[in-house]
């Protein structure tokens, strides 16, 4: 019994370290504003373009007293989905399954009490088109972040 309490906390352990394995987060210094318009012109930039901005912040603000919560969790949060027609065709070449990773989602976010820090992620993806789309957002994000 003693070994397999160990061997489930050893595995808890191990998933909650991989768990960074799925997102790229970086912190910026400076405006929500400033940075959005950064990773808009990033994107922008390399020829794609901008499918959909998902308000997070906003519908999170609006639906919280529906559900009886109360806290602030963004102060403000939007998510840019954006696709490459030929890369997002190179990826479902590989793999036709990889369809779950468009479009492309790059979220920015400040959290409340942290002026003047915005945070840029993206969910890192897997398996055979890893690279093609890692490569890509993170080039973006670099871009906006200069």
């Amino acid at each position: 019994m003693r070994r397999l309490l160990l061997s489930l906390i050893c595995l808890l352990n191990t998933a909650l370290v991989q768990a960074d394995d799925w997102v790229s987060r970086q912190q910026v210094t400076g405006s929500f504003a400033d940075a959005k318009e950064a990773v808009v012109m990033a994107i922008e930039n390399r020829g794609l373009v901008i499918n959909y901005t998902s308000h997070i912040a906003d519908m999170l603000a609006r639906t919280g007293a529906d559900i009886g919560a109360g806290r602030k969790i963004f102060a403000e949060a939007e998510i840019i989905e954006f696709c490459s027609a030929g890369l997002s065709r190179k990826m479902m070449e590989l793999d036709p399954h990889n369809i779950v990773m468009c479009p492309f989602a790059l979220s920015i976010y400040t959290l409340p009490g942290e002026a003047g820090k915005v945070w840029l992620s993206y969910r890192r993806p897997q398996g055979k088109a890893a690279a093609l789309v890692d490569k890509l957002l993170a080039d973006v994000v670099a871009e906006a972040v200069r």
